[in-house]
């Protein structure tokens, strides 16, 4: 069996745990991408299950994990969405922090440190993973792993950063440069151009139904955006 976890990453974004919850700590970032992640993922799930857009909690009896959870940004917001939550990180201190922050907040989220090697043959209705692909050993495994953690009729939405000119300059350059982003938290090498993660998909037995771009405003921040040059969304399917 092929485990995906880079010890270094994991060590790397371990030492953000105790910050990853403080909206202008080190995970500020992540803070400012939660709410166009959240609102392209209500989009696809109301699709994909035909759900009124006005309901509170669409994915009510469903199971939802989330790969490369940190302390848990999405998987808080899907376990309001009605989710039975199980939220997965290479990092002990962020899984931690995690479930401290759950109890603080009254949530009940299933969070284990490990990787998705370790998921033994279970299944979820929604599988997610944001920013993560770029950060693993081997991107081909890492697929197979989340595509086999997919329940039949499930959905899958990934993000990740294009590997692009914009995209070296915006989060390497610009962004870890000037301490917006941690200092070696991109490799550049590693980023994946959309056609290269859609034929890892197809190679795991995966259909891509959606993409869209994760773009930059100067006015409002963080935006969902047909430009794909920064960072994207890709939802699939099983073929």
């Amino acid at each position: 069996m092929t485990i995906t976890i880079d010890p270094q990453e994991a060590a790397h974004f371990g030492t953000l745990a105790a910050d990853w919850w403080d909206p202008k700590g080190s995970s500020a970032m992540l803070h400012r991408l939660n709410p166009p992640r959240l609102r392209y993922l209500r989009e696809r799930i109301d699709a994909h299950w035909d759900i009124d857009p006005a309901t509170f909690t669409p994915l009510a009896g469903k199971r939802a994990l989330d790969v490369g959870c940190g302390a848990g940004l999405l998987c808080e917001p899907l376990a309001r969405l009605g989710a039975a939550v199980t939220g997965l990180d290479a990092a002990p201190e962020n899984i931690g922090v995690a479930r401290t922050h759950a109890a603080a907040s009254g949530l009940v989220i299933d969070y284990r440190a490990g990787s998705v090697e370790d998921l033994a043959g279970e299944r979820f209705d929604l599988v997610t993973s944001m920013e993560v692909i770029e950060h693993v050993t081997d991107p081909a495994a890492f697929i197979a792993g989340l595509a086999g953690a997919l329940a039949e009729g499930g959905l899958m939405v990934l993000s990740t950063p294009n590997r692009t000119l914009a995209s070296r300059l915006a989060l390497i350059t610009l962004g870890e440069g000037s301490g917006r982003i941690p200092k070696g938290t991109h490799d550049w090498d590693k980023f994946l151009k959309p056609d290269t993660l859609e034929a890892l998909l197809a190679d795991a037995g995966m259909r891509v139904i959606d993409t869209r771009g994760l773009g930059f405003s100067p006015a409002k921040g963080f935006v969902l955006s047909d430009d794909l040059s920064l960072d994207y969304f890709m939802t699939a399917v099983r073929a």
